[in-house]
């Protein structure tokens, strides 16, 4: 028989319908009555926070300041930029009305036709451009580090909660440079800060390289990226980071008086992470049992769980819950105070412990009479699985001291079995069968059955790619950045290939 789980149908049974269970059972979100749309609860958001919170830090510690924009874009600054309103149209929610009237039967309807349609905001290079042509005039103002947390609509019609939503929230990252040399470090910075966030708060190994012309930004010179593998073996882009040109600056007029007294257009970036995170870290992480969290991310990262069987030794059971509370808060992971919760609800510790197993929270801890007499604590992790038999006994007294050093460890657990599973699942393939064999679903009742991530020469042809995506749905993940890179031949044409590049089906 197997083993019985929180947890059903399981990730072999059926990914997507698993996915969408373990958000149910974290409590973290549920579709709202608008289609696409999505109601972040308490849980879910608070995740989001502390993901905002530390990355708000990394962006403050680079130079960049917070800013908010309109949340509507008149259709007229869209189509400025050519690639860019092609790359978004389908995806466009337009405001044409600004008022509700109602009509003789009662019911309301749109008047007040707007001389201009909005478009609700789906990125905000076009809105911030021209904002940042009324406050260039000369070089000395430039360069401009802005960044704003924000929602955008973007109208999606396969909706899967945080991965793909009509709105989601996202920061959106915008910079004016003077130099072109300028603009492509700050790209390339806030690539590397996004590598960071992954690797140090979600303990997620991520590929880093650029996109393909064709998978770039619309409108974008290059676009570099974060690849994530999940653990059905699927591509997640986890993060952007664009060097614009000089493209939208003249779209939206953006000209700056030179050190030599000549009129010049700014240079211009764009970089943004968005929930799509959390949905990345819950296939990335989370077992048949539940959610698995990273602890820096973590809303809770101990929780203590007193078991109170008889009412004599209640008072001291949660007196020395509190005590380990008090003395754990008093530690600090990564320069933070350690998120303690002490459950004292009046519920059967089965069913507490199912639930914060089920919310992924990194360590659990039980204290009962018997632990009071042992001096010790029953300790859970969430890495290590659900089951009795991953608890351990630590002593009570020391149990808060080795706390941060403890949820260090949890986290390395959990990045190096994530970098396991993605090393496990990236092969190096050297031909065109190979490569479809690869791909192909071994299972036609199981076609999410396939393989991970390919590495594999390629000429540079959009022909092939689009050829890939036709037969196969993979696409060119990114071109990872390599310090020497191999070059070879193209599996499909037979071309020269500078070097090989990451393929993968995706999200």
């Amino acid at each position: 028989m197997p083993e019985k789980t929180a947890i059903t149908p399981t990730r072999n049974d059926n990914f997507p319908e698993w996915y969408q269970a373990v958000i149910t059972a974290a409590d973290m979100a549920e579709n709202s009555e608008v289609r696409g749309c999505m109601v972040i609860k308490p849980w879910g958001y608070a995740i989001w926070e502390h993901i905002q919170h530390q990355l708000d830090a990394k962006f403050k510690a680079t130079g960049h300041k917070n800013a908010y924009f309109p949340l509507f874009i008149p259709l007229s600054y869209l189509e400025k930029e050519a690639e860019h309103v092609a790359g978004f149209a389908k995806e466009c929610a337009v405001v044409t009305h600004h008022r509700l009237e109602a009509g003789p039967d009662g019911k309301l309807r749109p008047t007040g036709a707007l001389t201009e349609p909005l478009i609700v905001r789906p990125t905000s290079e076009t809105i911030i451009g021209a904002a940042y042509a009324r406050w260039v005039q000369s070089y000395r103002d430039l360069p401009i580090l802005l960044n704003q947390w924000a929602n955008v609509v973007r109208w999606e019609m396969r909706p899967r909660l945080f991965l793909r939503t009509a709105e989601f929230l996202w920061q959106e990252g915008h910079t004016a440079h003077e130099t072109e040399k300028e603009a492509v470090e700050e790209t390339q910075k806030m690539l590397g800060v996004y590598e960071e966030l992954a690797r140090e708060h979600l303990a997620l190994p991520v590929y880093i390289g650029r996109k393909s012309a064709s998978e770039r930004f619309p409108g974008a010179i290059d676009t570099l990226c974060i690849e994530a593998m999940v653990q059905d073996r699927k591509a997640v882009q986890a993060g952007t980071s664009h060097f614009l040109g000089q493209n939208f600056a003249k779209a939206a007029g953006i000209q700056y008086l030179s050190r030599e007294g000549k009129k010049e257009l700014a240079w211009t970036t764009s970089w943004g992470v968005s929930t799509r995170l959390i949905g990345t870290l819950i296939m990335a992480h989370a077992d048949d049992d539940g959610l698995i969290l990273p602890p820096r991310i973590a809303p809770v990262q101990v929780v203590i769980v007193p078991v109170t069987p008889k009412p004599e030794t209640k008072d001291a059971v949660l007196d020395a819950a509190q005590k380990l509370a008090t003395e754990l808060r008093a530690q600090t992971f990564h320069g933070e105070p350690v998120r303690v919760e002490v459950d004292t609800r009046d519920i059967q510790g089965g069913g507490k412990n199912w639930e914060w197993i089920k919310k992924g929270v990194p360590v659990r801890v039980e204290i009962g009479p018997r632990d009071l007499a042992a001096g010790t604590v029953f300790v859970g992790r969430r890495d290590r699985g659900a089951s009795s038999k991953s608890k351990e006994s630590h002593p009570a007294a020391t149990f808060a001291s080795g706390i941060t050093a403890l949820l260090q460890d949890y986290h390395d657990s959990l990045y190096n079995r994530a970098l396991a599973f993605r090393n496990e699942n990236t092969k190096v393939i050297n031909s065109k069968e190979d490569f479809y064999a690869y791909f192909t679903p071994k299972n036609a009742d199981k076609p999410e059955i396939h393989g991970g991530f390919a590495l594999a020469h390629w000429n540079g042809s959009p022909e092939v790619e689009a050829k890939l995506k036709e037969d196969l749905k993979v696409t060119i993940r990114c071109i990872p950045f390599e310090e020497k890179p191999e070059p070879g031949t193209c599996i499909f044409t037979g071309q020269p290939s500078a070097q090989r590049v990451i393929f993968a089906k995706s999200y």
